[in-house]
């Protein structure tokens, strides 16, 4: 298959990146912007309660990104009631950038854990008002079919806690969503480097959404590199589709004419 031919559909639109980012923790937006250049990133998620995307009198992330190239997913970070996350929703499609949205609503403040039956509720009326919505969600194969019920445009189960860098905890959990969904299954939060971002891609994820791997990093914009390479990686992998695993070896050349000793 080509890379052209391999194309990723999110809401109706197709990108050639399956790497989505994130836009805070940067030392200022000229860093934001090179990283995500570095990343090859075509969709940009950007917590509207948190950067300013809203007030064109003031400093404004939008006007550091090429937007001719980029989609901005805005997202409700930071909130933590359904009210107040489809009150942002609202507010960032008022401001202009669109109606596709990441749901996240967090049930505990130490964990940053979704609260399941908020994210739910709140994914299930910006459904309704016509949103493409992208919610945020623990790796719970129910949680992610009941979303998929309401409406959603993806589901989006977490690897591990926001900012942790601890990788993919629950690799079988994934793999139940990704059998049970017809939706795009996008890896969100708590990957650290780029072989976790290829594992989760070699699992069959369709993308994947992080951040402070990358704005975290002592040299973000090589670790942007590192992770488009990453899931490029595990995505032709996934593709070729791997070797079954054998308890005892294999010859890897031929045993076929082999010369064996005489024997009387």
């Amino acid at each position: 298959m080509t890379a052209a031919a391999d194309l990723f559909e999110l809401g109706g639109k197709t990108y050639r990146s399956r790497l989505i980012v994130g836009t805070g923790k940067y030392r200022d937006f000229a860093q934001t912007r090179a990283a995500i250049d570095a990343a090859g990133a075509e969709i940009v998620t950007v917590a509207v309660r948190r950067v300013n995307i809203t007030d064109p009198t003031q400093e404004n992330l939008l006007d550091a990104l090429d937007l001719s190239r980029i989609t901005i997913l805005p997202n409700t970070a930071g909130c933590y009631t359904a009210a107040d996350a489809i009150r942002t929703a609202r507010l960032a499609r008022e401001a202009g950038v669109g109606s596709l949205v990441k749901v996240e609503v967090i049930g505990d403040e130490r964990t940053l854990f979704p609260d399941v039956p908020a994210t739910i509720e709140a994914a299930r009326v910006l459904v309704q008002e016509g949103f493409t919505v992208l919610p945020y969600i623990t790796d719970d194969p129910v949680a992610c079919r009941r979303l998929e019920e309401i409406g959603c445009a993806a589901v989006m189960p977490l690897a591990a806690p926001i900012g942790s860098g601890l990788g993919i905890r629950n690799p079988y959990n994934l793999r139940i969503i990704l059998e049970q969904s017809r939706v795009p299954v996008i890896v969100d939060a708590g990957v650290g480097t780029a072989s976790d971002v290829a594992l989760a891609m070699e699992l069959g994820c369709h993308a994947v959404l992080l951040n402070t791997a990358i704005a975290g990093a002592q040299d973000p914009i090589l670790m942007a590199e590192a992770m488009r390479l990453g899931v490029e990686a595990g995505r032709k992998a996934f593709l070729a589709g791997r070797i079954p695993r054998k308890l005892y070896a294999t010859a890897s050349s031929p045993v076929d004419g082999l010369i064996h000793e005489e024997r009387p």
